[in-house]
């Protein structure tokens, strides 16, 4: 349905703008441009096709036309390169090319916030997003992930019964990793405290989560650029979690991280120019940005390990290890695990499973917006003109399913990330060649996710802790794997298209 309704929209929207404008005048090629891949449909061009399978499209156009190649897309000219040791010349394009105004713009239109690729707001804005960097790597890193392992464990040990329990395991994932990253980040709001002790089941936070996974679920019609008002579930739940997020309510937030104060303090400074809504739905953008990728990731992480065996054994032998060697030997009983962010990067095999279940499941897209006309040289020695007003965009599932590099790509190998020493493997080859980047889940160059080490954090505590505090089975397990919602490609992890249903009750520890 929501393929059809894209579909639906965009067509009649092409055919308007066709009538008023007449966009179906061809684009003149110039010489020693990149081939240009039209469609035939005017406006559209090659949109469905590219929508339907981004994937088998993008392989079948580099057989036609190289490795460098324009596609028309909804009325944009997108250049696509898909050498992946050809990646590093368009990030040194720094000053041709730029990722913010194309993400900023998005996220405008999107999050309902000012558009900070304005020029009033350049001198405002660059120095808040400094703030990532500065609060989510190095040692403010620890303290997060140390607030992240307590909170975990709080929820996971709320909804713990005696005996064998069933969950769907989306749900069951969902319900632990957003809270405890919520509180994490946001702190802990007195009215979802309130509620701690309450026997109803935490309405306030469920709230939040629903209006959360409503907001979510439009993102690819609005990425293909619906307006948000006629998404109207998802427009009224934007509105209720911007609502949560206004600064009057987080200011009275326990626990606030250093990433949210420093963002309050910063966004208070220029008030003059953003009121109290438009802060709060830059909030907002900032726990979609820490919660759409990171779900799915730990979904698929704890999907594929409890689909192996032998990724569950090894997973259990590691985390049983660490924590032999570390002062939680014999754990105490009530006693909250901690687990270092050295003990988590110790983790080789939890390492390579999270890593592997995201080479499976990654459907990004790297997209920088052409400042000026310039001559973009390949590795191959190749140049390329290519135009101001263009698009250039790297989709690297194009490396994570490429048989070359990953042999039985589609096979999940919980243990292909590691080396004969049982320690991280970085060494894949291409035409006999070392490749630099061979898995890209977080983007590149300047649009590399600031939050990817915490994101990684997350999802190792959050293997590391059902490994020892649960017995986990899928119900199905002998069924054909799942498969992922492609509806979602460009956007980060694709999500499964339906959920599994999981046991599991508590470990017994001598």
């Amino acid at each position: 349905m929501a393929e059809f309704t894209i579909c639906v929209v965009v067509i009649l929207f092409s055919i308007i703008l066709t009538w008023l404008f007449g966009v179906s005048r061809k684009r003149q090629p110039r010489a020693n441009e990149p081939p240009l891949v039209n469609g035939w449909i005017p406006f559209l061009g090659v949109a469905l096709s590219y929508g339907r399978n981004p994937l088998a499209f993008l392989r079948s156009t580099q057989k036609k036309h190289g490795d460098i190649f324009t596609c028309k897309i909804a009325g944009k000219y997108i250049t696509f390169i898909t050498d992946p040791f050809s990646y590093s010349a368009v990030f040194r394009q720094g000053r041709n090319l730029d990722f913010q105004k194309f993400a900023l713009g998005f996220a405008s239109k999107v999050f309902g916030h000012a558009d900070f690729s304005d020029p009033a707001y350049s001198g405002s804005y660059d120095g808040i997003h400094s703030i990532f960097r500065q609060t989510l790597q190095g040692p403010a890193l620890e303290q997060l992930t140390t607030s992240m392992m307590d909170n975990t464990q709080i929820i996971m040990q709320r909804n713990t019964l005696p005996g064998w329990m069933k969950e769907g395991l989306q749900k069951f994932t969902n319900r632990i990793m957003f809270e405890a990253g919520y509180m994490t980040l946001f702190g802990k709001d007195e009215r979802v405290l309130a509620e701690e002790d309450s026997v109803e089941k935490r309405p306030l936070m469920q709230k939040i989560i629903e209006d959360f996974l409503v907001f979510d679920k439009a993102f690819p019609e609005m990425a293909a650029g619906v307006p948000i008002h006629f998404c109207l579930r998802a427009f009224r739940a934007r509105e209720a979690l911007a609502e949560m997020l206004h600064h009057k309510h987080l200011r009275r937030n326990h626990c606030l991280s250093a990433l949210i104060e420093r963002r309050i303090d910063a966004f208070d400074r220029i008030s003059h120019v953003i009121d109290e809504l438009g802060k709060a739905r830059t909030h907002l953008s900032m726990l979609w940005a820490s919660q759409a990728n990171t779900l799915p990731s730990a979904f698929w992480s704890l999907y594929y390990m409890l689909r192996s065996p032998g990724a569950l054994n090894a997973a259990q032998r590691e985390v049983d290890r660490v924590l032999r060697e570390s002062d939680h030997n014999p754990v105490i009983p009530g006693r909250p695990l901690i687990l270092s962010k050295e003990q988590l990067d110790s983790m080789s095999v939890l390492g390579s499973i999270i890593e592997e279940a995201l080479r499976l499941s990654s459907a990004s897209i790297m997209i920088r917006v052409v400042n000026h006309d310039f001559t973009l040289a390949l590795d191959s020695g190749l140049t390329r003109d290519i135009r101001k007003g263009d698009y250039i965009a790297m989709y690297p599932q194009m490396i994570h399913m490429d048989p070359e590099i990953y042999e039985n790509p589609t096979e999940f190998r919980f243990d292909r990330y590691l080396d004969e020493n049982g320690q991280k493997k970085t060494d894949f080859y291409k035409n006999g060649r070392r490749l630099k980047q061979f898995l890209i889940p977080f983007g590149s160059g300047t649009s590399e996710c600031p939050g990817r080490f915490f994101a990684m954090c997350e999802i190792k505590q959050f293997l590391a802790l059902v490994v020892w505090h649960y017995e986990m089975e899928l119900e199905d397990v002998e069924n054909s794997p799942l498969t992922t919602d492609s509806t979602r490609a460009g956007l980060g992890i694709l999500p499964p298209k339906r959920d599994v249903e999981l046991r599991y009750r508590s470990r017994e520890h001598a």
